[in-house]
């Protein structure tokens, strides 16, 4: 499974249509978390690089073959994502959507590697982009 790109503490490999994400972090706490089927969340200080990683992916013919090849035209969509919501108690930001975990537990859990369809990248991407771009509230 070649890597695709590597971008501070992200690495993105891809095999069978599938985006393979691993991430290296500083200290346990600060893993992505992931309810496997059902959201994932990122510390909001590594939102920036995970985006960039995400975007250097969507560059590359592998998610643009993968995109050719779903039949639905709305997998990439935006509303495949909830809205990014921070939660200031342990500094996250948490999405719903189609994220998958090797652990199959409830709720959401620390992990270093989690994958995603690539076609639904696009609108994870764009979710988190709004997201930054936002004004901070009051």
């Amino acid at each position: 499974m070649p890597t695709l790109t590597t971008i501070s503490k992200w690495t993105i490999s891809a095999s069978d249509d599938v985006a393979h994400i691993s991430h290296t972090p500083v200290a346990e706490y600060w893993a992505p978390r992931v309810w496997s089927g059902r959201g994932l969340a990122i510390a909001e200080t590594e939102l920036a690089d995970f985006q960039k990683a995400v975007g250097e992916v969507m560059k590359l013919p592998v998610y643009w073959l993968a995109r050719a090849r779903c039949p639905s035209r709305e997998a990439g969509d935006v509303t495949t994502w909830s809205e990014p919501r921070c939660d200031p108690d342990d500094e996250f930001v948490y999405l719903s959507g189609p994220c998958r975990a090797s652990e199959t537990a409830a709720g959401y859990r620390p992990v270093s590697t989690f994958d995603i369809d690539l076609v639904h990248l696009r609108g994870l991407r764009i979710r988190i982009a709004a997201y930054r771009a936002a004004p901070a509230g009051p």
